[in-house]
C-alpha cells in the first residue's frame, strides 16, 4: 500500500515555519528571569533544617565541649567519625572534669549529613553548619581532624555552663 503525502508549499520547503518557531522560542527565553548563578560570588540562602557538614564547638571559656563519650561514633551510620579517647591520665589544666578526645576524625568524604551526631550528643559539642561547599584537593585532605574541626565550628555560648548547673542542682538539692 502507498501512502500518499500532501504536497508542501513553497514557505514548507524552504523550512521557514520551522525556523520562525526557533526563533520565536528562542527569544522567549531570552527574556525569561536567569536561573543561573554565578557561583562563587553568589551563594545559596539554605533553607532551615538544612543538615550540612558536622564540625566540633568550644564553650566560652574555650574548653572542647567532646567528653569523648563515642556515642556519635556508634551511631554514624557510614562510620566516617573515629574517636581516640585521652585514656586514663588526667589533664593538669582541667583535672578529671572532661575528657577531651586524644583525636577526633570526621571523614568528610563518607559522612551523609543524617545528623544523628548532633542528635546523640549529650554535650551539645557537634553542631551542622550550613554549609555545602566542602572541597579539597585529596582524600587526606577531606578528612578532618580536632583542631580543623574546632577551627571551623567556634564557640557556642551556653547560657547556664555545666558545671555551674551540677553547682545549683546541688544547692537545691542541700537547701530543699
Amino acid at each position: 500500500m502507498k501512502v500518499q503525502r500532501k504536497t508542501l508549499s513553497l514557505a514548507e520547503k524552504l523550512y521557514l515555519p520551522a525556523i520562525f518557531k526557533g526563533l520565536k522560542i528562542t527569544l522567549r527565553h531570552m527574556f525569561k528571569k536567569k536561573a543561573t548563578m554565578q557561583y562563587p560570588e553568589e551563594h545559596w540562602v539554605v533553607p532551615e533544617g538544612y543538615r550540612g557538614a558536622p564540625y566540633l564547638v568550644r564553650d566560652q571559656h574555650g574548653r572542647t565541649k567532646c567528653v569523648s563519650c563515642q556515642l556519635c561514633e556508634f551511631v554514624c551510620p557510614p562510620k566516617a567519625i573515629k574517636i581516640t579517647p585521652p585514656g586514663p591520665q588526667v589533664n593538669p589544666n582541667v583535672g578529671n572534669v572532661e575528657k577531651e578526645p586524644k583525636e577526633f576524625e570526621i571523614d568528610m568524604l563518607r559522612c551523609i549529613f543524617c545528623g544523628y551526631c548532633q542528635e546523640v550528643c549529650p554535650e551539645e559539642a557537634i553542631f551542622l553548619m550550613q554549609d555545602y561547599s566542602l572541597t579539597g584537593e585529596s582524600r587526606k585532605e577531606m578528612v578532618y581532624d580536632k583542631e580543623k574541626l574546632l577551627a571551623l565550628g567556634g564557640v557556642h555560648n551556653d547560657p547556664i555552663e555545666k558545671w555551674k548547673r551540677k553547682e545549683m542542682e546541688a544547692r537545691e538539692q542541700g537547701v530543699g
